[in-house]
């Protein structure tokens, strides 16, 4: 995985999914049950995976996905659109994962490993890789790994990534370049010092 070699940004689509996601977003801030029940499907898995980075206790990660959500139930209102809703629920999923994590007398640490299908040919390169920049992410601070994984694993701009941090842009610019500089000293020692991946980062 060349960390370079993806662009940061908004998803393929994103334009259909925020027509959504304002819709169901409106139809919540009236009570709409239905509406938050479709966007409690739709955002559960997306958001397990986020927090899921944060720490491997799923009590946890399943309180925090919840606590989020009821937050969106009962501030659908006070959404302004200044945002996209998935920046903005991040942005919420963020600050009640610190919370939480904080209340339980932990840090956030190595994320859970991600269950990956080797590819049918060269069998194990594509695990090898991923599990080697799961390492590599795991020893960086907090701050810079979400920093990166929100950019190349969720595809938040530079801009979302300072809502959701609750940052300025030039902050969230720093947290990745001093990231990629830790990864480039990390990486080789992790692979043994096989493959050329940290050349790119």
């Amino acid at each position: 995985m060349h960390l370079a070699a993806v662009n940061p940004g908004p998803p393929v689509g994103a334009g259909r999914d925020d027509a959504r996601d304002l819709d169901w977003l409106r139809r919540i801030a009236r009570g709409d049950r239905p509406a938050f029940e479709a966007f409690y499907r739709e955002y559960h898995g997306r958001l397990t995976r986020f927090l899921a980075r944060l720490t491997p206790q799923r009590t946890l990660v399943e309180e925090v996905v919840n606590d989020t959500l009821w937050t969106v139930w009962r501030n659908a209102s006070a959404f302004r659109g200044s945002s996209r809703v998935s920046t903005w629920v991040m942005g919420i999923a963020w600050r009640c994962g610190l919370k939480a994590l904080r209340r339980a007398g932990g840090a956030a640490s190595e994320p859970a490993a991600e269950p990956v299908e080797p590819p049918a040919t060269q069998p194990f390169v594509e695990y090898e890789t991923r599990d080697w920049i799961r390492q590599g992410l795991a020893q960086l601070p907090v701050e810079q790994r979400t920093t990166l994984e929100l950019a190349y694993y969720f595809g938040h701009s530079l801009e979302e990534i300072a809502q959701i941090m609750e940052c300025p842009v030039g902050t969230v610019k720093g947290r990745m370049f001093h990231a990629r500089i830790k990864l480039r000293n990390l990486l080789p020692a992790l692979g043994g010092g096989a493959g050329e991946d940290h050349e790119a980062l």
